[in-house]
């Protein structure tokens, strides 16, 4: 990584992915362990939860990236 702007720009890429992984696993577990979330009665529920997490940081992934290629350090986000 060549400065600053790289290293923050890669450390939030795996950040993202991370917990992209992270919020899959936690869906892997309550579809096939369901009685890992005793104190949740609504199994779909939390299930839904974490595949809205998992969805978030995918938006943020794509946006990091249309930043990284689009926007870039000497490029302004919005033209009059």
């Amino acid at each position: 990584m060549s400065n600053m702007r790289d290293e923050f720009i890669g450390a939030l890429r795996m950040n993202f992915k991370a917990n992209i992984e992270k919020h899959r696993v936690n869906a892997e577990n309550i579809m096939c362990n369901s009685v890992g979330i005793g104190e949740h009665g609504d199994v779909m529920d939390e299930i839904e939860k974490e595949l809205s997490f998992m969805s978030d940081y995918s938006d943020k992934l794509e946006m990091l990236d249309y930043f990284e290629a689009e926007v870039g350090s000497n490029k302004t986000v919005l033209k009059g």
